[in-house]
């Protein structure tokens, strides 16, 4: 039992559960057994096995009260005293009350797989599958009854009857066990599938915008830019047109500049024939 106290606390919910049954297996009316196995069960919501705990947990009180002495012999440690047993039998019998409410409201298909095997919600395939193959290995039925091996007797007890209750409650912790892998399993498969489903969503969006924005380039570009046919157009310009153009303006500077030096030498009086080309008039 002190081993499953230590689970309890660090969280392993299914080691200290299945201390709990070894404990039972060996003394049926440990009380400190059932009580922890029972707080146990209610902590990862598995009402109905809760109740079972809790009503073999009323009778043995009721046992107590009646034979006004603690179960098994007078030398045996026991974690509760006589006098506590009143109301502490009470308290048991509102708890079981309350469960029992809890039962008929619908409360018995919301176990909490994840506390029982000791995983986070939210958790990968990969580790669902490393836990559920260490709870196996350590939690089968088969191997159930080992520890009886190791123990000594100081009386004479019914080994059969100590087995049968050992491999009973293993095989319903090994069951629990099972049903907790296949519903995490089945929910981290509707979460992958959820997930694809929006990836696709995601990509066929990103699809839908990049063909709308092509869609809208062409329509834009006779508004901003100049086809290129006009450019094409309005850049040719010949050779010889060019050179034509450049030849004209050249010649008209040069007989502008001749008939302003001609004015001034008709001002001064100088009248004198010059000598010119006509090839230079030539405009």
């Amino acid at each position: 039992m002190h081993r499953a106290s230590a689970y309890r606390s660090a969280g392993r919910i299914a080691e200290s559960i299945a201390d709990c049954n070894r404990t039972l297996a060996l003394h049926p009316t440990c009380i400190q057994a059932l009580s922890t196995r029972a707080s146990l069960l209610e902590t990862i919501r598995c009402l109905p096995d809760c109740l079972h705990d809790l009503e073999h947990l009323k009778l043995l009180y009721n046992t107590i009260l009646r034979d006004r002495k603690l179960p098994g012999p007078a030398w045996k440690r026991h974690n509760v005293r006589y006098g506590e047993i009143p109301g502490k039998l009470c308290a048991l019998t509102t708890k079981i009350q309350e469960l029992k409410q809890r039962v008929a409201s619908g409360e018995t298909g919301n176990v909490d797989y994840y506390a029982l095997i000791g995983l986070r919600r939210g958790c990968s395939r990969s580790e669902l599958e490393r836990a559920h193959l260490l709870l196996c290995l350590r939690h089968k039925p088969d191997k159930s009854t080992n520890f009886i091996d190791r123990c000594e007797f100081v009386d004479d007890r019914d080994l059969d009857s100590i087995r049968d209750r050992a491999k009973m409650s293993a095989l319903l912790l090994y069951r629990l066990l099972q049903k907790g892998y296949h519903s995490v399993m089945a929910t981290i498969m509707d979460e992958e599938a959820a997930e694809k489903q929006r990836k696709k969503a995601a990509a066929a969006l990103q699809a839908t915008a990049i063909q709308i924005q092509q869609a809208q380039e062409p329509k834009l570009e006779p508004e901003v830019k100049i086809s290129p046919s006009e450019i094409s157009g309005c850049s040719r310009i010949s050779p010889a047109e060019s050179a034509n153009a450049t030849t004209s303006v050249f010649q008209g500077v040069f007989c502008r500049d001749i008939a302003v030096v001609g004015n001034l030498l008709s001002q001064a009086g100088f009248n004198l024939p010059l000598p010119v080309k006509y090839e230079a008039l030539s405009c």
